[in-house]
């Protein structure tokens, strides 16, 4: 069964979005790209309103340390 993942869940996210878009440099995302791209992961519940640009920048910033 898989976790559902949340805004929190930094690094789960980080790690499917490394998974499910290994093409891809994070850092070349924007954020309203990277928004979407969580939202549409699988087992992810949380409220689409309660990101921001810090956590954004936080998933992108692990997701990129996930990669290398």
């Amino acid at each position: 069964m898989q976790q559902a993942l949340d805004w929190t869940s930094v690094r789960e996210i980080a790690i499917a979005l490394a998974e499910a878009h290994p093409e891809l440099d994070p850092l070349t995302v924007r954020f309203t790209d990277l928004h979407r791209m969580v939202l549409a992961l699988p087992g992810f519940r949380g409220d689409p309103k309660a990101s921001n640009e810090k956590i954004l920048e936080a998933i992108q910033m692990t997701w990129l340390d996930e990669r290398e």
